[in-house]
């Protein structure tokens, strides 16, 4: 009998077990801790700085792991690991510790340099016949990390086909609600061969056994940042320039009315928004800058010129392996007249329509398009344990196959005069690329395009911060 009831207990037991409802973990969680791990250098608070998740905090467990996604990524961007990983670990159902692993840059390198003079790698290739005599050889020291502040120290000095001597400092926070930074800079440069003004959409240049042109600035940078995402500069800069009297007779704009020497004060400011999830090759997000330059501040300045510029980022993950980014960037500068040192539309720096690698469009003012459809073909961290320094130890490759599609327009007062094809028309130009990302921010582009006039060509860039 009494075998008979307990058999009857464990039946009813079980299938009470069954019937009742599992229990949903609790809806929110409270951060308990957070530790950091792998800062040998880098000051907590650097750190702690780019995070919203913060020990004490509730939030909704369902919001969790976005929340970590984006600290980790604005820890990245920080441009001072290698990796970063951010591990939760469970203490109860109502709260989790935070542990962020880090892995350290190597930050101070001191090495040689050797590099193109021109635009791009295209122009050298192309137009200048790989002629090795334009290059710059020197050695350039970058000290990122100096204190553990996330401060930097830059030097350069450089001969060849420019010599040069640059000094720049820039501490990000100066203040103890880590909102104010500061920075200051110098630098000096002669050339016995410059680009004295542009014909036909392409550079002139000028080579002579004398100095040519003899320029110094130097400058001082305030930054805020009130936000995670929100930044503001506020830089002064003080220019000075020779130039010989043989380029103010074949371009007399070249400092404005034959002058061969310009002297100047400039006071720019800067906003930005930045919230991309990688700054070196991004997937998603957004990224803005809105820029004001006034060139020429004392009535003794020999340059009076206005600048306003935008750039705008758009960056869309797709289905699958497939991303979208579209750019739109514009420039208005008065007046029409303007020095040809300032004088710039596209074709410099990462500003130009692929396709139109090998010309420059100067102008006062431009706008330009750039659309990529991107598929990841290839995304991996390796491990290298053979390599003995943990800051190399750690290579990333990732390879995307780019679709793109992009258009310009540069206005231009003195086409005529600089004999442009190109300026006060549009300009389009499409074809496929490959894009290598790899270790420290290094990004190598191959490109196949075509553009409106029907020219085609196998184009080379590439991006790199050490």
């Amino acid at each position: 009998m009494l075998r008979t009831v307990l058999l009857w207990c464990l039946s009813a037991a079980a299938s009470l077990g069954q019937t009742l409802p599992v229990t949903d973990p609790a809806p929110f969680v409270r951060v308990r801790s957070v530790s950091l791990h792998g800062n040998h250098r880098t000051r907590d608070a650097i750190i702690l700085r780019e995070m919203s998740v913060r020990a004490g905090d509730t939030l909704r467990r369902n919001e969790l792991q976005e929340k970590l996604n984006w600290d980790r990524r604005r820890i990245a961007n920080t441009n001072l690991f290698i990796t970063v990983d951010l591990v939760t670990k469970e203490v109860d159902s109502l709260s989790i510790d935070l542990e962020v692993h880090l892995k350290e840059r190597w930050y101070l390198f001191a090495v040689p340099t050797f590099y193109l003079a021109d635009r791009n790698f295209n122009e050298w290739w192309y137009e200048r016949n790989r002629d090795l005599r334009r290059t710059i050889y020197g050695i350039r020291v970058r000290y990122k990390n100096v204190t553990g502040r996330a401060d930097r120290l830059a030097a350069t000095f450089e001969t060849g086909f420019v010599n040069r001597a640059d000094l720049s400092y820039a501490l990000p926070y100066v203040d103890r609600n880590q909102k104010t930074g500061l920075g200051f800079g110098f630098s000096y440069l002669t050339n016995k061969e410059i680009a004295y003004r542009s014909a036909f959409d392409k550079l002139l240049f000028l080579k002579d056994e004398n100095l040519l042109r003899e320029r110094f600035q130097t400058n001082v940078v305030l930054t805020r940042r009130n936000q995670f995402f929100a930044f503001h500069q506020l830089e002064l800069r003080y220019a000075r320039m020779w130039v010989a009297d043989t380029i103010a007779r074949l371009n007399p704009d070249y400092l404005l009315d034959a002058r061969t020497r310009q002297r100047y004060l400039q006071l720019g400011y800067t906003y930005t928004f930045d919230r991309r999830d990688d700054v070196a090759y991004p997937l998603r997000g957004h990224f803005l800058t809105l820029t004001a330059n006034q060139y020429g501040l004392l009535p003794t300045d020999d340059v009076r010129l206005t600048e306003l510029l935008v750039n705008y980022n758009r960056y869309w993950p797709l289905t699958g392996k497939f991303y979208l980014n579209a750019m739109t960037g514009a420039k208005l500068s008065w007046p029409d007249r303007q020095p040809y040192t300032l004088f710039r539309g596209l074709g410099y720096q990462q500003n130009f329509v692929r396709g139109y690698d090998l010309y420059v469009i100067d102008g006062e003012r431009y706008f330009l398009t750039k659309n990529t459809l991107r598929y990841q073909l290839l995304n991996v961290r390796k491990q290298f344990k053979w390599i003995p320094v943990r800051q190399f130890s750690t290579v990333p490759l990732a390879l995307y196959l780019d679709l793109f599609a992009d258009a310009g327009y540069v206005h231009s007062g003195m086409a005529a005069q600089y004999e442009s094809r190109l300026a006060n028309t549009w300009l389009f130009g499409t074809g496929l690329g490959l894009d290598v990302v790899t270790f420290y921010n290094t990004v190598l582009r191959f490109t196949y395009a075509i553009n409106r006039q029907g020219q085609t060509g196998f184009f080379f860039n590439y991006v790199y911060d050490l």
